[in-house]
């Protein structure tokens, strides 16, 4: 009996109570290490795709603007252009000089060319790079820079600045030279704008990103001659258009990054013979200033002089951004094989179920298909109940109509919402009660096989209800005496809520296929607590129901397996189950699944050397079990992920009509699903959503259930609020 408190007298937790809530002080760190996790690959993803698209950056090109703020000698000036002292000044490449420029690098394939052969003829050069390059390609900067090359800003996305807010333009400096500072330990004030060229061509837009750059110190560079190699117009045409006039100085423009650079690398030795045929030497942007300063010495003096050392916070930063972008370069790619083989894994296991549940289902619903004799003598009903208040009188007299001859043990686990009186009062035939400390859900399953009176015993939960012939149904199999358990086939009763939609979809299509495929390999990993039915004698042969895992369905029937005997899906065995109605009841309960399903696999890992027909389950069952529901849903996702990936820095059109492809694929699985298990279709309407909100909350479960999993973790019977909703179902129809 249970106990009243004295009125003023605070109620002592009951022991499930108390082990709840240590569990729960114990998973909300895993939580936040799951969430944590799902942070940082969603930071590296979107690092990744920010370098790699340049997203943000928008294709906008000026043309055509009006100068009219432009100082005239900036627009007749030199490509060299100066604020010191906050006066504009132009700064022009001496006579007989070349101040040779690469734009849009670091490349890996083009880059390393160009720098071995400015290395064989000894000819320094500025490379203005851009950000998400640097960042992607660090040790090729710092090459660069060991080799004697000057450096200057690109922008980090290759935007052009005039359409960009001051703060965008910040930001595009800052962060190029934060990679600049973690790929070789320097800044740089030297700047050239994306799709710039001479002096003349500056307008009054860009005017106003030299003077907000000149203010912060960068000297930005313009061209006088264009080798226009982007172009890839030929060889000898590179060589002619990068030539000055005779004797002029230039600042001379080729690149090697941005495209296909096979005809700039084969010009460019040309383009240096040439140069040198007629007198030229060679520098950087900086020693072509210094040139042109009083009492500058020899050609190349301070060739590297606008690099300054990276110090502070700016080095630290730079060193940690180039790490995460290397994270995220080995990251990204490893996500696209595995989202690869997740996606054949997927298709397979879909072309599977359909394959095989079609063969099991006509199988089963064959004429002549019979598992022998008919199976008539009486059942035990065992109904574990924790504060089934709900529930329990809705349970019980389903039990009532049934066609088949049963006994009805309630085994109350401890409630104290008075359960157990509510099950006694009902005055229902062959009804017996059993009442017990609280000791969880296997205890009291145990307890119920232990005082069952026949042979075969029937498990449920205390919130499911049976149609009148599900017990019948549901024990036929045990003619075959191979067969030491049946799976039934648990259906959401309150399904009319968007949750209670989602999980009739994923009951419909996922379980019950699942369990057809299962069955015809003869490898059923689980018999669903709701609905399965055993011989008594296999179960206490294999030690009864377990504690050592969460989902002790999922132990037992493996251990079934190992013990030899059959476990088989009766579809037509139909129990009514009250879905969780809530997202946090929802995420307990399957964090209990997923992790339990584990915990049992791992109990069960050495059946992959079981031996004999035994060991099928081992060789067969266990690695799909793997596969297909731990393996393949934790990454299954990933095609969720790389679509709104793909969206947003790939293409959006040919990554909308991917996923839909997909979606089409899973619905046409769930719609055959529906025709084999009858039900109505207009379910399925919910099944886009379902997969855009409800696929991901089930893999951050399972995420959670693996973080537990790898840091080690136990959680007792947790008990779902119940609603009492599902009703007794009137037949066979049921509720559908």
């Amino acid at each position: 009996m249970t106990t009243t408190p004295s009125r003023g007298r605070r109620r002592a937790p009951t022991r499930i109570e108390r082990a709840a809530g240590k569990a729960a002080a114990l998973q909300k760190p895993r939580v936040i290490l799951a969430l944590l996790l799902l942070l940082a690959l969603t930071s590296v993803m979107l690092l990744d795709g920010y370098l790699r698209s340049e997203v943000g950056g928008d294709q906008r090109v000026r043309t055509g603007a009006g100068s009219s703020e432009v100082p005239d000698d900036v627009l007749d000036g030199g490509p060299i252009l100066t604020f010191r002292g906050g006066q504009a000044t132009t700064v022009s490449v001496p006579d007989k000089t070349i101040a040779l420029t690469f734009d849009d690098g670091p490349d890996p394939t083009w880059t390393p060319r160009v720098l071995e052969i400015l290395e064989e003829y000894d000819v320094p050069a500025t490379f203005f790079v851009l950000g998400s390059m640097v960042a992607r390609h660090p040790d090729i900067v710092a090459d660069m820079v060991e080799q004697g090359s000057e450096i200057g800003l690109h922008t980090f996305t290759h935007v052009d600045l005039s359409y960009q807010s001051e703060a965008r333009v910040n930001r595009e400096m800052q962060q190029t030279q934060l990679a600049l500072a973690g790929a070789a330990g320097i800044t740089t004030t030297l700047f050239r704008a994306p799709y710039s060229s001479k002096t003349d061509a500056i307008d009054d837009y860009s005017w106003q990103v030299y003077e907000q750059l000149g203010e912060q110190g960068y000297t930005s560079v313009f061209i006088d001659t264009d080798s226009e190699d982007w172009k890839r117009p030929g060889v000898s045409k590179i060589v002619e258009w990068a030539t000055p006039e005779d004797g002029e100085g230039a600042s001379v423009l080729f690149h090697d990054a941005g495209g296909e650079r096979s005809q700039t690398i084969e010009a460019l030795p040309k383009y240096i013979e040439k140069m040198r045929a007629k007198g030229y030497t060679f520098t950087t942007v900086s020693g072509a200033m210094g040139q042109q300063a009083p009492g500058a010495a020899a050609s190349g003096a301070g060739s590297q002089a606008a690099h300054r050392p990276a110090t502070g916070a700016t080095l630290y930063e730079g060193k940690a951004l180039v790490a995460a972008v290397a994270v995220a370069e080995w990251t990204v790619p490893a996500l696209s094989v595995g989202l690869a083989v997740v996606g054949v894994a997927v298709l397979g296991r879909f072309g599977m179920m359909l394959i095989l549940a079609r063969r099991h289902y006509r199988q089963r619903n064959r004429r002549r298909f019979s598992w022998g004799p008919p199976v008539t003598e009486p059942v035990s009903v065992i109904v574990p109940a924790y504060n089934e208040k709900e529930c329990i009188a809705n349970t019980l007299n389903s039990l009532a109509r049934s066609t088949h001859p049963i006994e009805i043990i309630v085994v109350d686990d401890g409630s104290t919402d008075g359960t157990a009186d509510i099950a006694e009062s009902l005055g229902l035939p062959n009804v017996r009660v059993i009442r017990q400390a609280n000791a969880g859900k296997p205890a009291a399953l145990n307890n119920g096989v232990r005082n069952a009176s026949y042979d075969i015993v029937v498990m449920m939960d205390g919130d499911t209800v049976f149609e009148p012939d599900t017990v019948r149904q549901l024990v036929q199999p045990f003619a075959d005496p191979g067969v030491g358990a049946v799976a039934g086939n648990a259906k959401v009763g309150n399904r009319d809520t968007v949750i209670g939609a989602w999980q009739h979809i994923e009951y419909v299509m996922g379980f019950n296929l699942d369990r057809r495929m299962y069955d015809l390999l003869r490898c059923m990993p689980t018999i669903p607590g709701a609905i399965g039915a055993f011989r008594r004698a296999a179960v206490l042969d294999v030690g009864g129901m377990s504690e050592d895992t969460l989902a002790e369905d999922t132990d037992i029937t493996i251990a079934l397996h190992r013990a030899g005997w059959r476990v088989v899906y009766q579809e037509h065995a139909r129990a009514w189950t009250e879905a969780p109605g809530s997202l946090k009841q929802l995420w307990s309960q399957r964090y209990r699944w997923s992790y339990g399903t584990m915990q049992a696999l791992w109990k069960h890992r050495k059946a992959l050397t079981d031996k004999g027909p035994s060991g099928r389950f081992g060789r067969v069952g266990l690695p799909l079990v793997v596969i297909f529901q731990i393996v393949t849903p934790v990454f299954a996702p990933l095609i969720d992920v790389f679509t709104v990936y793909s969206m947003v820095f790939v293409d959006f059109r040919a990554a909308l009509l991917a996923w839909l492809a997909v979606l089409g694929v899973q619905l046409l699985c769930a719609a055959y699903a529906f025709r084999l298990d009858r039900e109505k279709y207009r379910y399925l309407l919910m099944m886009p959503l379902q997969q855009l909100a409800y696929r991901q909350m089930m893999y951050l479960v399972l995420i959670h259930s693996c973080v537990t999993a790898l840091t080690g973790g136990r959680l007792r019977w947790q008990k779902l609020k119940r609603t009492g909703e599902v009703g007794t179902p009137a037949g066979p129809s049921g509720v559908s």
